[in-house]
């Protein structure tokens, strides 16, 4: 491959990957942010399994349990540093701001010339 195909094969993968930062929250955030807008403080051991029982109700826990709770982790743990859950010792409870976690980050467009 020349030096300029190869250069707008990078180029096209990094459109792709720039599209997927556009979604929207997906079912494991939703299913935190549901079980963590409760007044109560979770180990999470006690929120996956709470998440869990919920993502097999709607029919979306599919992966296996062990990617499921890695997933539900990292999710967690963006929430934390995000500033909308707090993580006291090992419990982890919701704050005012979960909410702004269901609605997407607005897409910057730059102005046209």
């Amino acid at each position: 491959m020349s030096p300029q195909g190869w250069y707008i094969f990078h180029l096209m993968l990094m459109q792709r990957k720039s599209a997927f930062s556009r979604r929207g929250p997906d079912l494991v955030t939703e299913e935190l942010v549901a079980v963590l807008t409760k007044k109560s403080s979770f180990e999470f051991k006690q929120l996956f399994d709470m998440v869990h029982e919920q993502l097999r109700a709607r029919n979306a826990a599919s992966g296996g349990e062990e990617m499921l709770r890695l997933r539900a982790y990292e999710k967690l743990q963006n929430l934390v540093s995000r500033g909308m859950v707090k993580k006291t010792g090992k419990k982890y409870k919701g704050l005012a701001s979960l909410a702004k976690a269901l609605t997407p980050d607005p897409v910057h467009v730059p102005a046209a010339k």
